[in-house]
């Protein structure tokens, strides 16, 4: 296949580029620049621009360009740049696809599980219902900016992640260096759960959904067991042995965090029955494997 993909140098878009290509997949990288080699086409959300000359004869779309949610504290402005650069980048890319004839054949479409909002103990799959807060209606519009996509027959799957373990970025970015230092804890109460996914397994679920015409709607991109952040934190103390016996009181973070620390201390409980039911084989299906494939 000929696959255009949208975030290629973020966490996940490095580790797909190359996942692809050794599958024999042609991979196409939209840019935001001039473009510099023969693999890149320009785009600008901002403007609803893609040039459409390279994107001709392209069989499929994975978008995962978007403002980092945790990369700045959440002032008015840049909620609005985390809204607007998956709102308009998703619309810009559907839309170029739905021009296209023949269209592609499919859209992957990154989104996430912040859809679901605070669930605290009560598990949501991919039926459940859109939660409260700014991430669930960021999701909920990220995802139906896909509509001119969806409406000009393209299949487009709604790739909902959640937290990707990797020391490449993300939360555990920050999380191992504090581990290693033997400074790391539970984060408030601990008893909120974290839905993870190993980098690795996240590149195989993506391709999967690209790959195969089965997969259409919101699927759920998570290991089949959430875990308690207290369950991460004496994982994480097991695996580098050292020390966790601090912690991260709430007050603290809401200071250091503003807004963006409710979703820190909040609980999603998310499985992905999806997957489940597609069979797939996660290769770190538990947390301490998780964990152990990114050191």
């Amino acid at each position: 296949m000929r696959v255009a993909i949208t975030g290629a140098s973020g966490l996940i878009g490095s580790a797909l580029v190359p996942a692809l290509r050794d599958r024999g997949h042609e991979v196409i990288r939209l840019v935001r620049r001039a473009t510099k080699t023969p693999d890149e086409v320009r785009w600008d959300p901002t403007t609803g621009y893609v040039d459409a000359e390279g994107f001709v004869g392209i069989d499929g779309v994975i978008h995962l360009a978007g403002a980092g949610v945790g990369d700045r504290r959440w002032t008015d402005a840049y909620k609005a740049e985390i809204r607007a650069s998956r709102v308009l980048g998703t619309r810009t890319i559907a839309t170029a696809m739905a021009r296209q004839s023949p269209s592609p054949g499919v859209l992957v479409c990154g989104s996430a599980i912040g859809y679901y909002g605070d669930t605290g103990d009560r598990a949501v799959t991919e039926t459940s219902p859109q939660g409260h807060g700014f991430l669930a209606d960021v999701v909920a519009d990220w995802e139906s900016a896909a509509a001119p996509a969806v409406e000009a027959g393209i299949r487009v799957a709604y790739a909902r992640t959640g937290l990707v373990v990797s020391d490449k970025g993300g939360a555990w970015k920050r999380l191992l260096p504090i581990f290693r230092l033997g400074l790391g804890g539970k984060i408030g109460s601990g008893q909120q759960f974290w839905s993870f996914i190993s980098l690795r397994d996240e590149v195989t679920a993506l391709i999967s959904l690209l790959e195969q015409p089965t997969y259409s709607g919101p699927i759920n991109l998570t290991a089949p067991v959430p875990v308690t952040n207290a369950e991460v934190t004496a994982a994480m103390g097991s695996l580098l042995h050292r020390p966790t016996v601090l912690s991260v009181p709430s007050f603290a973070l809401k200071i250091a965090l503003g807004e963006f620390s409710s979703d820190v201390l909040g609980s999603q409980r998310v499985l992905p029955t999806v997957l489940e039911a597609s069979q797939f084989t996660w290769a770190d299906p538990t947390i301490e494997s998780a964990i152990r494939s990114t050191l």
